[in-house]
């Protein structure tokens, strides 16, 4: 027995002995954040991400515009999702934002800013602040993609006042040829509301079709939209409702005009979407483009005026002598009435690439809203454009993500208080 327990002590002795060497070697290292991270991506776990208020971030899946109708709208982060019309996208909307859309105003500054679609958004480490517009509703479209860049409460209705005339402008154009002479009525000419713009035409001028447009969309001259919508329509009434079956042609569905100038009338409103799809369509128009894109031209002489009188385009940012002068620009009118506010449309291109910026209830910010709108659109696009450049010619360069390039304060002079101005 003894000699039993003997050499069991001598066999664990060894066994001790030969072992030690290997246990040493086992450490219990603490478990990090990193480390827990790195187990948890392993394991199929999400982590936390980041959301950022007023910047585009960059998207695979951006919005793009299919038909009229609301969209959905977040508040203050980057959101994946579908609209009402089913399409998928990211959208931004501006800091402390609400919801925009039919019968919702948007309050100063708030508004909703798309990631052009089928691009990969912007470059990383470069952001395009989302514009603080101040009209009530506002909207910023991509004529070229047809998509909507940037809107605020635009599918709401407003009194559009004189950027009527564009749909005015388009169906004469397209119903007449420019030397056709134009035989002004006593209805056309009278019975228009205090203050109202004109080029004191009268019963039984008779003026080209050609003098008339400019008269209508460089002066606004609301007695020469009458005699158009007469000339064409056979009477106002009948225009309007060539006015309706047009928008509706074009996709608007919160439009109903019942006259051919905008003035004031309880019955003629249009949203900001609606007026965008109209005035893409007659920026499309040569005769309507060539014209909204003039700064000067000769009225002739009149029953009321025996002198040809010097016409100077109402809208500020045409006009390069005009310190709101915006290069590129392809087309645009103005509007005001009492009950309209000031209303402006602006079309411009760069770089093969065309939009259109709509403010609608605006109280003398329209200029510098369309400014706003007009230069985020065109950073937007020449960032994403400049993203897509650098990775297609620098295929060696670190850190280049891929990208798409895009397919192609006072009252104006001459405004009144309760009229239209220029």
């Amino acid at each position: 027995m003894k000699r039993w327990k003997k050499a069991a002590g001598l066999c664990l002795a060894f066994a001790l002995a030969f072992c030690q060497p290997a246990f040493a070697e086992i450490t219990i290292t603490p478990l990090t954040p990193e480390t827990a991270a790195s187990l948890n991506a392993g394991s199929g776990a999400s982590a936390p991400q980041d959301t950022q208020d007023s910047q585009l971030q960059d998207s695979q899946n951006t919005q793009q515009i299919m038909g009229p109708g609301p969209w959905n709208s977040g508040s203050s982060q980057t959101t994946q999702g579908t609209n009402q019309q089913g399409v998928q996208g990211s959208q931004v909307t501006q800091n402390g934002s609400s919801a925009v859309g039919p019968g919702v105003p948007g309050t100063s500054g708030s508004g909703t800013a798309f990631a052009p679609s089928g691009t990969g958004g912007v470059s990383s480490g470069a952001m395009v602040t989302v514009p603080e517009v101040q009209a009530q509703a506002a909207i910023l479209y991509d004529v070229t993609n047809k998509r909507v860049l940037y809107e605020k409460d635009a599918r709401s209705r407003y009194y559009p006042a004189s950027i009527t005339k564009l749909m005015t402008a388009l169906l004469v154009a397209e119903n007449t040829t420019m030397d056709q002479m134009v035989t002004f009525s006593e209805t056309a000419t009278t019975n228009l509301e205090a203050g109202a713009v004109g080029l004191n035409v009268t019963a039984g001028d008779v003026i080209s079709v050609k003098d008339c447009l400019y008269g209508m969309l460089l002066k606004s001259a609301n007695e020469v939209a009458n005699g158009l919508a007469e000339f064409v329509g056979g009477s106002i009434s009948g225009f309007a409702d060539m006015m309706n079956a047009r928008a509706q042609a074009l996709g608007c569905t919160g439009t109903h005009f019942a006259n051919p100038n905008g003035l004031n009338d309880s019955n003629h409103y249009t949203t900001a979407y609606d007026m965008a799809l109209i005035a893409a369509e007659a920026f499309r128009n040569p005769t309507v483009c060539q014209i909204t894109s003039t700064v000067n031209y000769t009225f002739p002489a009149t029953k009321k005026v025996s002198t040809a009188r010097a016409l100077t385009m109402g809208h500020k940012m045409i006009n390069p002598s005009d310190a709101r002068y915006y290069p590129g620009i392809v087309g645009g009118k103005t509007g005001y009435t009492s009950k309209a506010g000031n209303t402006l449309v602006t079309g411009a291109e760069k770089n093969g690439v065309q939009v259109i910026a709509v403010v609608m209830k605006s109280s003398s910010t329209h200029y510098q809203d369309n400014k706003k709108l007009l230069d985020y659109g065109f950073a937007r696009l020449g960032q994403t454009s400049q993203g897509s450049q650098t990775s297609q010619s620098s295929q060696t360069a670190p850190g280049v993500s891929d990208t798409q390039t895009p397919s192609s304060s006072q009252m104006a002079p001459g405004q009144t208080a309760s009229g239209q101005q220029p």
